[in-house]
């Protein structure tokens, strides 16, 4: 009876002793080895709508096509505004035939500025869309993306300057009298206008991608501004990691992390912390302005969640993953051997478990 008594009495001291360094473990691996099972991949969604109204004559795409930047996507029937451009030129002829040979540079000083226009109102949007981005979700992007956007947007900017110093070159050696005559500025006004038009006929891809939401095929009336299709972008990809606030205690930009998809079961690779959320919206108020990070409720409150941006070592991973797929990370904050070797074993079994989740 004696030997039960103390045989039970040992069994329960290592429960009691396997329950504290467990609770010990627990407590230190979500300080210096955060995990987290609330991590996607996020990307761009661009709406892709013309800038004109017209028939689809073209359709060079379909439902998850894969494009690249500047590949034509669709064509707006060219026969109305080829009309128009020619009706303006042939407005502008009768309006100048008096005037002297230099007009025919002002035309081509006109079509030049109207060119770098489009581009600068196609850089600007994708500047927009880039600072945007590094807003929302500091890090998302890298510095040379970010500079290549706004050297692009720059540059596109001083070639209309240069453009528009030509045309008024053009214009003044007219004479005065000419260059201020308000029906050739009328007639100009309105060539540039059909060349703009007829400019935005052709829909092109904005940045490398894949269509979605795709319902459009040859005879159908596109309106200006109303969406054809949406892209998402695969040139723009980012991990957000959902860490609790514990988490969160000495995890800082550039620690070392492991991280495994759903969609690539079996595989874990090597990432690196961005940037780290300073801010999460908890009320009804000033939407937008800061990430929402849901959380669950219950009668024991979860701790608050707040998003840390993952990028992956190797950049052609990119390539495998899908918007909205989920992963599973690990980030190492320390050089603790202990630690470190039991989260690289517990996101090792987690990638291995995904085959059969």
């Amino acid at each position: 009876m004696e030997v039960k008594k103390s045989s039970a009495k040992k069994i329960s001291v290592i429960i009691v002793v396997l329950t504290l360094v467990i609770l010990v473990f627990n407590v230190l691996s979500s300080r210096f080895t955060p995990s987290t099972n609330q991590a996607r991949v996020q990307g761009l969604n661009l709406s892709l709508a013309p800038m004109v109204s017209g028939y689809v004559t073209r359709v060079d795409v379909g439902l998850h096509s894969e494009v690249k930047e500047g590949d034509t996507l669709f064509v707006i029937d060219r026969k109305p505004f080829e009309i128009a451009v020619t009706q303006a030129e042939i407005n502008l002829e009768n309006v100048t035939q008096n005037l002297t040979a230099g007009l025919s540079g002002l035309k081509a000083a006109s079509a030049q500025l109207n060119s770098a226009r489009v581009q600068l109102d196609r850089a600007k949007k994708n500047w927009d869309r880039t600072q945007r981005v590094m807003a929302q979700n500091e890090g998302a992007l890298s510095e040379a993306d970010r500079d290549r956007s706004e050297s692009s947007y720059l540059s596109a900017i001083e070639r209309v300057k240069t453009a528009e110093a030509n045309l008024e070159g053009q214009k003044t050696a007219l004479g005065p009298t000419d260059a201020n005559n308000p029906l050739v500025k009328a007639a100009l006004n309105q060539l540039e206008k059909a060349n703009w038009d007829l400019e935005h006929t052709v829909i092109t891809a904005p940045s490398d991608g894949v269509i979605e939401s795709f319902n459009v095929e040859t005879g159908y009336f596109a309106s200006a501004g109303r969406a054809l299709a949406s892209l998402i972008s695969n040139k723009t990809i980012w991990i957000q990691a959902n860490f609790t606030e514990n988490n969160l205690a000495h995890l800082k930009v550039n620690d070392e992390a492991d991280i495994t998809f759903d969609i690539d079961a079996g595989e874990v690779y090597k990432a690196k912390v961005t940037s780290i959320s300073y801010g999460v919206k908890t009320q009804n108020t000033n939407a937008g302005d800061l990430p929402t990070v849901r959380t669950q409720q219950g009668w024991l409150r979860e701790q608050q969640r707040f998003p840390v941006i993952i990028a992956l070592e190797n950049k052609e991973i990119y390539k495998k993953l899908r918007q909205g797929s989920q992963a599973n990370v690990v980030v190492y904050t320390g050089n603790s051997f202990i630690l470190n070797t039991l989260a690289k074993f517990k996101i090792w079994f987690i990638s291995k478990v995904s085959y059969v989740r």
